[in-house]
């Protein structure tokens, strides 16, 4: 077939100048009316340079040769393409190179930006959790936790109830281990657990047991029993002591029954079995505490909860210190046979003074207790607690020659103190059976049970309620003489020290405390000689163990 021939007759699409405009005729790729050149890869690189020419393709949408038939072998033509023909029918406009490099970047970055969101939205909802536990079981519509008592840890294996107490700690350690427990200090949840109850009338419904196990020295079961007879208080419950494992004889032989003085809100109820008692969770009817436990509820959520969240320093630990010193004073107090004892020593005291009734006081530990590691020394040298006591008795403007009651674990010490200052002691007491009392060497909690039999254990104990008596000025009577220590100076390390502030009374211990929780130098009668303050905060309720 012959090739047709071109046409001929076609006005140029060049601009013309002439009055009349050239028609042009249709084809299929000028639906506009006229046929437009598209631009060539070469050409949309120019297009920038166009512009800045101030050209702009002016005449871009004109022809610049002749149409060419449909019947032509190079049709559709690569030269002449209606505007828009390169491009889909739902786009508007052309991307350019740099919309395409920010398309590459997105979808390149595409899961980075989806794990940080959905990492955004588990913060989220960890944070609801624990902030609000039970508000999302809510939202979704999951059983919400509840207190109802479930059958959980079974007795019946053991031969003997209450349980050792190594075995509550295991209780504690197998419910913390498989359900850590997040929210509030009170807060239940839907894996705490109870033992089955008896119902009887006559049991106390509710209670807060202290058990004391042996594991620990006298003064630091007593710190840990003051914050759970708060507790006790504070939940309106029943507060007990249970002295069956104890080896220093019956809390009794020591301290006045705490159903007396603490009777709680059903005085004269029965306690309730020993099966049914539980360490973990606190929530539990009848909670049972032990130095072994006490880790897991007197650490990081119980400060969390009775701290003093917008304070600092030492006033942050002001709320346990005051529950402290309540139970110092209301709940934890001698047997008659150790108020004897403590008015005998007392009026022995008084006529050292010479009648001012001024004296300060002085404990040394010595035995298993080291200083911290901000001492450089083994033991503190007994002349920095003279230096203490003398620099205290005169900044507290006492005029008379110090004189100071000491109380160690140690003869040696004791003996070294005399040679430095006039201290009195048990071990000097005129009256014999104060005498006994004086401990004859170093206390190590380890041997305290291989060393003595328990007739020789009640009495130690004895002088170490009697010597706390006179450190602190504790437990005194009305019809006793009034003689209080000016100040006490110990070490931290020792649960003697710690409650010795407590003792004191906020006020007399570290004097006018400032808004910083930095104690008044001036004025502060507890003075603590291992730590100089270098531990923030300068006082805590509890040793752990």
């Amino acid at each position: 077939m012959s090739r047709p021939r071109p046409l001929t007759n076609l006005s140029s699409g060049r601009a013309n100048t002439s009055e009349y405009q050239a028609l042009t005729p249709r084809t299929p790729h000028s639906r506009a009316g006229r046929a437009e050149e598209a631009y060539q890869p070469a050409q949309l690189d120019l297009d920038d340079d166009d512009e800045e020419d101030g050209t702009n393709l002016a005449d871009a949408g004109h022809q610049q040769v002749p149409l060419l038939s449909s019947a032509s072998d190079t049709f559709p033509p690569t030269g002449y393409r209606n505007l828009g023909d390169d491009r889909s029918h739902g786009t508007k406009f052309a991307m350019g190179p740099k919309g395409k490099w920010v398309m590459d970047k997105m979808r390149s970055n595409l899961p980075v930006l989806a794990g940080s969101l959905l990492a955004s939205v588990l913060l989220f909802l960890a944070v609801v959790s624990y902030e609000r536990p039970g508000e999302l079981e809510k939202y979704v519509g999951a059983k919400v936790p509840s207190n109802s008592t479930t059958t959980g840890s079974n007795t019946s294996e053991f031969v003997s109830v209450p349980l050792p107490p190594t075995e509550y700690v295991k209780e504690c350690y197998e419910a913390h281990e498989k359900h850590p427990k997040f929210g509030d200090y009170w807060d239940a949840t839907e894996n705490d657990y109870d033992v089955a109850h008896t119902e009887d009338a006559q049991v106390c419904s509710s209670t807060i047991t202290y058990m004391l196990d042996g594991r620990i020295g006298l003064l630091s079961d007593l710190a840990l029993m003051a914050q759970a007879a708060a507790l006790a208080r504070e939940r309106n419950r029943t507060f007990l002591v249970d002295d069956t494992y104890w080896d220093r004889g019956k809390w009794t032989d020591h301290f006045e029954d705490v159903r007396t003085l603490q009777p709680g809100p059903e005085p004269g109820c029965k306690p309730p079995p020993p099966e049914e008692y539980v360490a973990c969770p606190r929530t539990a009817r009848h909670w049972i505490i032990n130095s072994h436990t006490a880790k897991y509820h007197f650490g990081s959520r119980f400060e969390n909860h009775y701290d003093d969240a917008y304070a600092h320093n030492v006033n942050r630990k002001k709320p346990s210190f005051e529950r402290a010193a309540e139970s110092l004073q209301n709940t934890i107090r001698p047997n008659q046979e150790n108020a004897r004892l403590i008015r005998t020593i007392r009026q022995e005291l008084s006529s050292h003074t010479h009648g001012s009734n001024n004296y300060i006081s002085v404990h040394i530990r010595r035995g298993d207790r080291k200083p911290s590691f901000y001492h450089k020394a083994a033991q503190i040298p007994v002349s920095e607690y003279v230096e203490a006591a003398s620099e205290s008795w005169s900044r507290l403007g006492l005029s008379s020659e110090p004189l100071a009651y000491v109380a160690s674990d140690t003869p040696e010490a004791l003996s070294e103190i005399a040679e430095q200052m006039n201290a009195f002691s048990l071990a000097k007491s005129v009256n014999a059976e104060l005498r006994e009392l004086a401990s004859p060497k170093g206390y190590f909690q380890s041997e305290f049970n291989e060393l003595y039999d328990l007739n020789e254990r009640v009495k130690l104990t004895r002088g170490m309620v009697v010597d706390f008596a006179l450190l602190t000025g504790l437990w005194g009577e009305s019809d006793e003489v009034k003689l209080d220590p000016e100040a006490v100076v110990c070490t931290i390390r020792s649960a003697v020290c710690k409650l010795s502030a407590a003792a004191l009374g906020w006020d007399r211990a570290f004097g006018d405390v400032d808004k910083m929780g930095n104690i008044d130098e001036n004025g502060r009668r507890w003075v603590e000689i291992d730590e100089h303050g270098a531990i923030v905060p300068v006082w805590v309720p509890v040793n752990m163990f």
